[in-house]
């Protein structure tokens, strides 16, 4: 069994220079590749449920899928909820067999957010389960307007809240279909100075690659989420297979040819995050 907490996995990559992914799913088919994915490259694997998943499929199940898929791994899987914005989505996702939690609360004025991702903290390490908290808006492409991250409130706020990670705004957006942006490295090296917590890139999928990798091996960035970038190869391979024969219906043949180009994919997201 290699089932893993968050800390488990980000403390080792903070002392040795590396980052682990959170890879967002949305079903089977993409965690089961993500995982084959991790074991081809022999790295950790971040699973997590964020609120499209979780519209889709309840907590208690996706607790389930991601122990089944640890249990049977050889390299550590964290079952991860991403972007819980209440107590009650993160006591869920713990009582379902979550090992981390993430609290969103960077919408609340900072004294709030403290307050509330404090509570959320001691919740989760009370049951042996890690937690990520965010200082600092994350916007949304064609969206939602991101607010950088002032190093002195995510000081103030990873040494308030005890949590095991920190999100942090820099320069990175959720859902960004390219890589033509570039993470503020100013503000991450000011946020370095002042904290030690693990921070965590939300966005990332809009990160050119090789800055992926220089934060990885240089900077206390130990973890980047990736959603966009594999959603769309997923959409790409399930478009090929359907397209491959119209008169085919029955969904697990067609799903199952997702697997290997997903899985592929993925392998070349996880390569760049590892150490020198």
């Amino acid at each position: 069994m290699t089932l893993a907490t968050l800390s488990d996995v980000l403390q080792p990559a903070l002392k040795h220079k590396y980052a682990v992914a959170g890879l967002v799913t949305l079903g089977w088919e993409d965690m089961r590749a993500f995982v084959a994915a991790a074991e081809a490259e022999d790295v950790p694997v971040i699973l997590q449920a964020g609120p499209s998943c979780r519209e889709h499929t309840p907590l208690p199940i996706l607790g389930r899928m991601f122990r089944h898929l640890a249990e049977n791994a050889n390299v550590p899987v964290v079952a991860h909820l991403d972007h819980g914005y209440t107590s009650e989505d993160c006591r869920i996702a713990i009582d379902s067999g979550f090992t981390s939690v993430m609290f969103d609360g960077s919408r609340k004025p900072l004294a709030e957010n403290i307050a509330q991702t404090a509570a959320i903290a001691d919740m989760a390490h009370a049951a042996g389960v890690s937690c990520e908290g965010e200082i600092g808006f994350v916007g949304y492409a064609g969206g939602e307007v991101s607010a950088g991250t002032d190093p002195a409130e995510a000081a103030q706020f990873a040494r308030d809240t005890g949590v095991d990670a920190m999100a942090i705004s820099v320069g990175n957006v959720h859902l960004q279909q390219d890589k033509e942006g570039g993470l503020d490295m100013d503000r991450i090296r000011a946020i370095e100075a002042v904290t030690s917590v693990p921070l965590v890139i939300h966005g990332g999928s809009g990160v050119p690659v090789a800055q992926r990798t220089a934060l990885a091996q240089t900077s206390n960035v130990c973890k980047f989420n990736i959603g966009t970038e594999l959603r769309m190869a997923f959409g790409e391979a399930l478009r090929d297979a359907v397209n491959a024969d119209p008169a085919r219906f029955d969904r697990v043949q067609i799903l199952k040819e997702t697997h290997d180009p997903v899985m592929a994919a993925t392998r070349r997201v996880l390569q760049a995050f590892k150490g020198a």
